[in-house]
């Protein structure tokens, strides 16, 4: 049966920097399409339930997203109920962002000191 994992086996070896660099670009490509689809999901929460404009609902979104805080008083119920389950759920996405970011670096430094170490046994 195929290996299916994303990185290589400890047996394996390290993988070249051409590889690397692509992997990385992958994870960035992935953070960032997270990035944009909680953005959207912010912008249209914000004008849909607080009626603002494009540009304050996009200014709000990425202030919370970014963990500034919200720009605009918010004066409806659907309002403070959306902003805090959003900002509650802008925190859990900068947290996988990060992750999904560190993780083929944390790899290779793994990988690295496992070889390391393989080679002076």
């Amino acid at each position: 049966m195929k290996n299916l994992a994303i990185y290589e086996h400890r047996s394996q070896p390290l993988l070249s920097w051409p590889l690397f660099l692509r992997r990385m670009l992958g994870h960035g490509l992935v953070a960032l399409s997270l990035l944009f689809v909680s953005l959207a999901v912010g912008v249209l929460g914000y004008y849909l339930t607080e009626g603002l404009s494009w540009l304050d609902a996009i200014l709000n979104a990425s202030m919370i997203l970014g963990g500034m805080g919200p720009v605009n008083e918010l004066h409806t119920v659907g309002g403070k109920l959306f902003a805090s389950a959003y900002a509650l759920f802008a925190g859990m996405a900068f947290l996988a962002i990060a992750g999904i970011m560190v993780a083929p670096l944390a790899h290779r430094i793994l990988h690295s000191l496992h070889l390391e170490s393989v080679n002076q046994r």
